[in-house]
């Protein structure tokens, strides 16, 4: 990155004055408001050291589907699940949710680690945990192994990329909101150039990303891309490489199929040989960096509005939780979820406090730190820490960002 572009990032951050002041822009709860998720231990080794928090209606559906969400940075499992509705969706629709969430141990602004190859392997680090969060939740309730979902925002976005390349196997479906294509960097100077300009690579290299992650060969997961078209944080136009490189991965043509506006934006669809649509774009017209938010079909609305929760007159997790199928089998309507949930297992629940979500801090955290490292036993740290000041330093000077 030149001196001159990497100035020119920083001038469009947002100007805060120090990490003190983040809490501005989180959106508050009412007093004693609690979240319906469910902390979740001893799923696994957890190589990537996350913690889990699930949601498992009292009804369920037949063969029920797992929905894997993934927050944002600076975000937490139950903000974000306040933000976007997901549970109340569960809750409706008889599905099962599945929130992993980052900590500050991993790193600083507990962004999931998308660009670090020890957590973006198969069977490694982070990718490994969600991968055992979700065996867990499919034994202990006997969810159906066919129709598994991920979707998550920005860090999460391109986590979801991550989790839908390196194990594809296990997804019948994904949605990327503000993400990344799968495999674009594998340090922070190359996560940051992805972000910033998003350069145009041939559809057949992206597609190779993905193929080289496993050993896989198909069927593939379908996709939903959501991107606003005002992003400043991520640029939009990683929406058009990470369709071009699904494309590619189904073997589909690079136009569009069909295309027409849906609650007022631009969707582009392809689909396959049975006419089944595959992959599908959104683009939120001048829409800046978050998930939008809106009124349903079913004229109910999902979530609320807050830092980078942006109402944008549609609601993206009905549309994708629709994309999914999800949304097929209403069942006889129950009261939203409220204070806990139980596990199946006979234990009790426990509550889990809402703290107010902290801004994304996509466009702080991925041109300044990589993460904070996992701690080890003593002496035998399994990542090093990371100045910061002087990762900024290295930036604006063009040099390398990584220790």
């Amino acid at each position: 990155m030149s001196l001159a572009k990497n100035i020119e990032f920083l001038h469009h951050l947002p100007k805060l004055n120090g990490f003190n002041g983040l809490a501005a822009f989180g959106r508050g709860l009412a007093p004693g408001a609690h979240s319906p998720l469910f902390e979740v231990t001893g799923f696994g080794t957890n190589p990537g050291a996350l913690r889990m928090f699930s949601f498992v209606p009292e009804h369920l559906q037949p063969a029920p589907a797992l929905v894997v969400v993934l927050h944002g940075c600076g975000q937490t499992a139950a903000g974000y699940d306040l933000g976007t509705g997901w549970s109340t969706l569960a809750n409706h629709y008889g599905f099962a949710l599945l929130m992993p969430e980052q900590q500050a141990s991993n790193n600083a602004n507990t962004c999931f680690n998308w660009f670090n190859p020890e957590d973006t392997t198969r069977d490694q680090g982070e990718a490994c945990s969600i991968r055992q969060m979700i065996a867990h939740m499919v034994a202990d309730h006997k969810l159906d192994p066919r129709r598994i979902y991920v979707t998550g925002l920005s860090a999460g976005g391109a986590m979801t990329s991550v989790m839908l390349a390196t194990y594809p196997e296990v997804f019948a479906g994904g949605a990327i909101i503000a993400g990344l294509p799968y495999g674009i960097a594998s340090n922070v100077r190359e996560a940051l150039s992805g972000m910033m300009q998003s350069s145009s690579r041939p559809a057949g290299e992206l597609g190779d990303l993905v193929r080289n992650a496993s050993k896989h060969k198909g069927p593939w997961p379908k996709l939903s891309v959501w991107h606003g078209s005002a992003d400043r944080t991520v640029n939009p136009a990683n929406a058009d490489e990470i369709v071009k490189q699904w494309l590619d991965v189904h073997q589909l043509p690079q136009a569009p199929m069909s295309a027409a506006d849906v609650d007022g934006y631009p969707r582009e669809v392809w689909w396959n040989a049975d006419g089944e649509t595959v992959v599908e774009s959104y683009t939120i017209t001048d829409m800046a960096h978050g998930t939008p938010l809106g009124i349903a079909d079913n004229d109910e609305r999902y979530g609320e509005g807050g830092a980078f929760l942006i109402e944008a007159g549609i609601s993206s997790s009905y549309h994708i939780a629709n994309f999914f199928g999800l949304t097929e089998r209403v069942r006889q309507p129950k009261a939203a979820p409220t204070g806990v949930s139980r596990e199946r297992t006979g234990t009790i629940s426990m509550t889990v406090p809402v703290p107010a979500p902290e801004p994304d801090l996509a466009a702080i955290l991925w041109p300044q730190a990589a993460s904070s490292r996992r701690a080890e036993p003593p002496k035998k740290p399994r990542r090093r820490a990371i100045d910061v000041g002087a990762v900024i330093t290295r930036a604006l000077t063009a040099a390398g960002l990584m220790k």
